[in-house]
């Protein structure tokens, strides 16, 4: 039997949020003065927020502009190159060409502009590393906007806290401000689910529900159980046949079949990680190597040493990191 700590979530969702543990590839606060702008790149696997604390300025990604004012939040959640500015005019240089103060490996300081109206933000570039977590984010919409006006009370007393420690950069402020501004996505996810009509279909609609929702955490706790239609029927106490009827309505595939695509996440998470492919196998309930490999083969579309090598081109540094690392 697989042992959780006793603060794990028991329902889906709130473990689907519990699993958005966040490796941070890098956090900046930016001092700005109008007129100020740049470019982002794009990070393929990664997730930018701004939060922007003083002022306001212009965000442009893909074809839509929006407008920013102090206390609003914005989420660029497949990590999408884009632009921010004090005004459609203001030139917008690469960031990776503007000067930065680097208080650590991950942590820059941005002074930038033209000594105007100033403006204060605090941005990141973060990575989910969990399975889970990946394929909520992969099911966000392009942007996430919260603005200032609808903000729940625990998003703008975390938002304030943010802005207090930017106003007054004490010891350690660096690590205070990465971390609320990791709770401050969570919280940004959170409330976009909580109302966003799009997070109440397809699998995020049934990690909602109770039976499929329960039957979808056991797999993703424990992956490696032997798991059939009907050991997950009888756990969520329904019958096999009602079972896998409602599992393929609201996930949009039958229940094996998810059990299976599931283990292969957590397998490329595992080869990412350095695990060998035996131990992989072992771990995820394969009688032997070659039945996990051929497995893994139908469903990621070629075999684990070559989505390792895969994996190991994708995260080399490059570009943005290797500029700020």
């Amino acid at each position: 039997m697989t042992l959780h700590p006793p603060w794990t979530p028991t329902d889906a969702v709130g473990e689907a949020l519990h699993v958005l543990r966040m490796s941070g590839t890098f956090y900046c606060r930016s001092e700005l003065s109008a007129p100020w702008g740049f470019t982002l790149p794009a990070m393929p696997g990664c997730l930018w927020f701004h939060v922007v604390t003083a002022g306001g300025c212009l965000l442009e990604v893909g074809d839509g502009v929006r407008e920013l004012r102090e206390g609003d939040l914005v989420l660029v959640p497949r990590g999408e190159g884009h632009v921010l500015r004090s005004d459609p005019r203001a030139s917008t240089p690469s960031i990776l060409a503007i000067p930065h103060d680097m208080p650590d490996s991950r942590y820059a300081v941005l002074r930038h502009g033209g000594g105007g109206a100033p403006a204060t933000m605090v941005c990141g570039a973060v990575r989910f590393d969990h399975p889970a977590a990946r394929t909520l984010v992969g099911l966000l919409p392009d942007l996430i906007h919260v603005p200032v006006s609808p903000l729940t009370d625990r998003l703008r007393d975390t938002l304030r806290l943010i802005a207090l420690e930017v106003e007054e950069l004490r010891p350690g402020g660096e690590a205070v401000i990465t971390r609320l501004a990791d709770v401050l996505v969570i919280q940004a996810i959170r409330t976009w689910m909580g109302t966003a009509a799009t997070a109440r279909t397809g699998w995020l609609g049934a990690l909602a529900d109770p039976q499929i929702g329960r039957a979808l955490a056991l797999v993703h706790r424990d992956p490696a159980r032997d798991w059939s239609v009907a050991a997950l029927a009888a756990e969520v106490a329904m019958s096999r046949s009602a079972f896998a009827a409602r599992f393929t309505a609201l996930v949009g595939e039958p229940a094996m079949a998810y059990v299976t695509r599931w283990r292969m996440h957590v397998a490329l998470d595992r080869l990412a990680g350095g695990d060998t492919v035996a131990r992989i196998a072992a771990e995820l309930g394969y009688r032997s190597e070659a039945a996990f490999s051929r497995a893994f083969t139908r469903v990621v579309g070629e075999p684990p040493g070559a989505a390792r090598r895969a994996l190991a081109a994708r995260d080399a540094p490059a570009g943005w990191e290797t500029a700020v690392g």
